[in-house]
């Protein structure tokens, strides 16, 4: 009895051994298949997100260009010499451009879209802040003191162009 238990083990441990190590390989290799696979599919979701992620910080970056002071008023002139009518037209085009970019902010980063919609906020309130300003009563004189207020301090576009870029240098 002894010798057909010894002789039962020499057979079942080696057999035992070899499907253990049959299962690990198995195991790993089936590991290593659904890993390579995930690879290649990130990496093709890449190669096409890719593209359109750079095409949203460009509008979103032409969108802040858009919405500085500078060339805002430029761009947007008076209707009449009313300085209310005029802080609305302003404001009402920067949200203009921000709704037809609305978008984009699912190719940025939550971060980068927080600081664009600051760079917005702060931009407007730039606006009726001078509107309340007693130099200003017309228009035109919104128009300067605007610009004036400006040359002491950079615009909030021109911060979150700066962010966009160090985001986008971090894309390469």
């Amino acid at each position: 009895m002894e010798q057909q238990l010894i002789d039962l083990l020499m057979y079942t441990i080696p057999a035992l051994v070899t499907g253990a190590i049959a299962y690990l390989f198995f195991k790993e290799h089936t590991e290593n298949e659904n890993n390579r696979r995930n690879f290649l599919i990130t990496k093709d979701l890449q190669k096409e997100a890719f593209p359109i992620r750079l095409q949203a910080y460009e509008r979103m970056s032409l969108f802040l260009e858009r919405i500085a002071p500078s060339k805002l008023l430029t761009r947007v002139n008076p209707t009449s010499s009313n300085k209310e009518d005029y802080e609305n037209l302003l404001i009402a085009t920067i949200e203009q451009e921000f709704e037809h970019n609305l978008s984009q902010q699912i190719y940025v980063s939550d971060q980068c879209w927080n600081i664009i919609i600051a760079a917005k906020n702060a931009t407007i309130q730039l606006i009726r802040k001078s509107t309340m300003n007693d130099k200003t009563d017309t228009a035109n004189k919104l128009r300067e003191v605007i610009l004036t207020e400006l040359m002491d301090k950079s615009s909030p576009s021109k911060a979150a162009l700066s962010f966009i870029k160090e985001e986008v240098g971090e894309l390469w």
